[in-house]
Order: C-alpha cells, then sequence, then structure tokens
C-alpha cells in the first residue's frame, strides 16, 4: 500500500506585517516526534500551532519530518504502536509538508537508546530530502530527549545550527535519569539558542550549567478566534449540565491527576464532570467513579477534536487541572479565552498562567481535599466571565512568534547563540 496523504484547509492566519521578511525565508527543518497526523489529529498540536504562526509571516518556510516509533512485535501490551502504525508515511497539514519515518523503540527498557534510534531514522530520511534538492538552513527541533538529542546529532552531521525547544516532562522528569541528564546537557550545549515554555523550565536548564545568554523563554500563546465564548446555554444543555459543571482536559494518565478530580467530586454533591481524553487510565477512571457512587455525575467524552473543544470549555464552570507536571498547560489558557475559570495544582509553568483571581485558583497540594477546597472558593465568588477572557486575551500569538524569529535569527547569524 502506497504512502497516504491527507490534504487539509488553509490556515487562514492573519500576517503580523511587524514580521514580514527583509531577506530570503529562513528555510527551517522541524524536527519533531510531538506533531499532530491523520491517525492522531490533537497529538502535539501545540507544535504545530506555533509553526504555523511562524510561516503566516512569510519570514520563513518548513518541512516537518515527524518521527513515529515503531515496535515489531504485536501483543496486548504493546497496543499502543497498532495506533502509531496508522500514522501515513507522508501528508500535507495546512499547506505544510509533513513526512513520519519510523524508528525502533523497545518499550520499558529502551530509553537509553531511543535518541540513537531516531537519529539514524533522521539520518536517512533528511538524506533522501537532499536527493530531492531540498536545502535547510536550521534546525528547529522540539522536545529534548530524545528528539533534541538526535537532533544534535544530525545538526553536527549536517553542520547547521539548531534550535531545541523544551516544553515540560523533557526537563521537568527525564534529567532525573543519569544517562539521558548527561545527553541532554550536551544537546544544550551544541545548540545555539534553546527556547522554554516557561521560565520554571528555563531554571532547570540554568541548574544544569547551561550559559542564561542561550535560553529563551517563549510562552504558547492562545489561538483566540477559535477560543472564544459561544452560545453557552445550549452547549450546556448537550452535556446535562443542571448545575455546577467541571471540565478535566487531558491524556488519562496518572500525571493528569483526573482520578483526583472524580474524587472530589465525591465531596462536591451539586457537581457534575465531563472528561475530555483517552489513554490508558480510562478503564480505572469509570471503575473509581463507580465505587465512589459518582458515576451518574460523570460524562467521559473520549477524544474530543481540537476544534469541537470551544463548546466544552464554554459548557463548564470550571476547568480543574490536578497534574503533577506541566511545562505551559495549553488548556488553561484554552478555557481562559473562552470565559471559563481554571483550578489548577501550583506546579511548574501554570503559576506562570494563573496570576489573577479572574483566571481562576491555584492549590497547593496535589490532593482531592485541596481540589475541592479550590473548587468551592471559585464557585463561591466565580469571576466575571468577559473578565476571565479579557485576561486570556493578554496571551496572543503575536509576541512569540517575534520572538522566536529573533531566535532563529540569532541562531543562524551567530555562533556561539548571542544577540
Amino acid at each position: 500500500m502506497g504512502p497516504v496523504t491527507s490534504k487539509q484547509p488553509t490556515s487562514g492566519l492573519e500576517i503580523d506585517q511587524s514580521t514580514q521578511p527583509t531577506a530570503s525565508p529562513l528555510r527551517l527543518l522541524v524536527l519533531s516526534s510531538l506533531y499532530p497526523n491523520t491517525a492522531m489529529p490533537t497529538f502535539g498540536v501545540f507544535v504545530e500551532n506555533r509553526l504555523r504562526r511562524v510561516l503566516a509571516t512569510g519570514a520563513a518556510t518548513a518541512h516537518v519530518v515527524a518521527s513515529v516509533p515503531w515496535f515489531p512485535i504485536r501483543h496486548p501490551r504493546f497496543g499502543d504502536y497498532a495506533r502509531w502504525a496508522r500514522v501515513p508515511e507522508r501528508e500535507t497539514r495546512f499547506e505544510i509538508p509533513v513526512t513520519h519515518p519510523r524508528y525502533l523503540t523497545i518499550p520499558k527498557v529502551g530509553m537509553r537508546l531511543q535518541p540513537t534510534f531516531m537519529h539514524r531514522a533522521l539520518r536517512r530520511h533528511v538524506a533522501a530530502l537532499h536527493r530531492q534538492g531540498l536545502g535547510f538552513d536550521l534546525i528547529d527541533a522540539h522536545y529534548f530527549y530524545p528528539d533534541g538529542v538526535a537532533a544534535a546529532r544530525l545538526a553536527r552531521e549536517l553542520d547547521l545550527p539548531l534550535v531545541i525547544t523544551a516544553r515540560g516532562t523533557d526537563l521537568n522528569l527525564i534529567p532525573t535519569f543519569s544517562g539521558p541528564r548527561r545527553m541532554i546537557v550536551d544537546a544544550a550545549k551544541q545548540a545555539r539558542a534553546i527556547v522554554t515554555v516557561c521560565a520554571a523550565l528555563k531554571d532547570v536548564l540554568l541548574e544544569l550549567g547551561i550559559p542564561d545568554r542561550k535560553v529563551h523563554v517563549l510562552r504558547n500563546g492562545v489561538d483566540l478566534e477559535l477560543f472564544a465564548p459561544g452560545e453557552r446555554e445550549t452547549a450546556r444543555r448537550r452535556l446535562d449540565a443542571n448545575g455546577p459543571l467541571l471540565l478535566s482536559v487531558g491524556a488519562l494518565i496518572e500525571r493528569k491527576g483526573h482520578h483526583l478530580v472524580i474524587e472530589a467530586l465525591a465531596s462536591l454533591p451539586a457537581a457534575r464532570l465531563a472528561i475530555a481524553g483517552d489513554g490508558p487510565e480510562d478503564g480505572a477512571l469509570r471503575a473509581l467513579a463507580h465505587r465512589l457512587g459518582v458515576a451518574d455525575r460523570v460524562r467521559f467524552l473520549g477524544n474530543v477534536p481540537h476544534e469541537d473543544l470551544p463548546r466544552i470549555y464554554g459548557a463548564a464552570d470550571a476547568l480543574v487541572l490536578a497534574s503533577s507536571r506541566e511545562g505551559w498547560a495549553n488548556v488553561l489558557l484554552e478555557a481562559m479565552a473562552c470565559g471559563t475559570p481554571v483550578v489548577a495544582t501550583d506546579i511548574w509553568g501554570t503559576p506562570e498562567v494563573v496570576t489573577s483571581p479572574v483566571a481562576g485558583r491555584l492549590v497547593t497540594r496535589r490532593d482531592a481535599a485541596a481540589i475541592t477546597d479550590g473548587v468551592r472558593d471559585l464557585l463561591a465568588d466565580p469571576p466575571d466571565r468577559a473578565a476571565t477572557r479579557r485576561y486570556a486575551e493578554a496571551f496572543s500569538w503575536e509576541e512569540t512568534v517575534r520572538g522566536q524569529l529573533a531566535v532563529f535569527r540569532i541562531a543562524v547569524s551567530s555562533p556561539h547563540g548571542e544577540p
């Protein structure tokens, strides 16, 4: 069977005239295993969102190489690999060419080998792109491990400047392992410039000995046109929201804390909960809801398409994010842009997002009791939804795009990543 190609609509993004190119556009080779695809259209959408806005300025062009993990054994324990197998070899998303080379992954035990396997796949693939006449000025890599490490090896071979963006777990968890930490530090030292999506992640790099001048904090923005207040009552009726409606959004994994929100619901008898996402904890979460006697007040929505999320956000009285780790949680701003305040754990980049009572509440402990108290406090004195929307409007993409283009120019023009 030949490669599958999916053609999506053009971006329709407005171009910020202040970032119009004055020279030839930069030719970006974007490397990221976190990138949406036909089989998983919301996976890594934050990487695509930033790239689309950078390209909309006309200051750059891009070819995306989004590597896909591959494992040859078919067994129920490794069921996720069947989903990865459905990812096409190449596709076009919003007029951006995307290719998906496979790299060998060994579940559970292959963490230290991932950069090597990914680098081998990338090297073969990029060599094929060169044979097709494609050239690049810069490697733009996302996620430090394994992507950034593999990209650093490729950049040395191609003699190309490298920019790496850190996004969360790649710095707030993986460096706790000594082998990956050494590789991350080596890649960071090689990069001409590094972007982090929050100041908390920059602090990790500084602690690892990376010079301050090399690290630039550029937080994610929010699409204020897509995420906007809508017809609230209609949306609430669709979700059977008779009273306060809580919303928890994200992959159904322990780190996202959906179980804590379900536990909190047991102490909030008037509230209902909608959970948007899918993942391995689905069965355990449903069992928990039944065990606590709240199953009739919990609605599992499954994986909600990105374009349908505004309706879900708009119906809710509060988004609850009980994560143990986050870089910059996009769901927070998405909810606020729809007028919905948040209750979130006070971790990593989240306090950089929630800085005002009109945005919501931070809870200092990650447990059901603290989440219950935060929800009660918010519902007792909710901010005006229009004020919450205005708060989110300060987080548009324009400043981030200008900063990203400046970082690219620094990387191309300076061997040491200095302005």
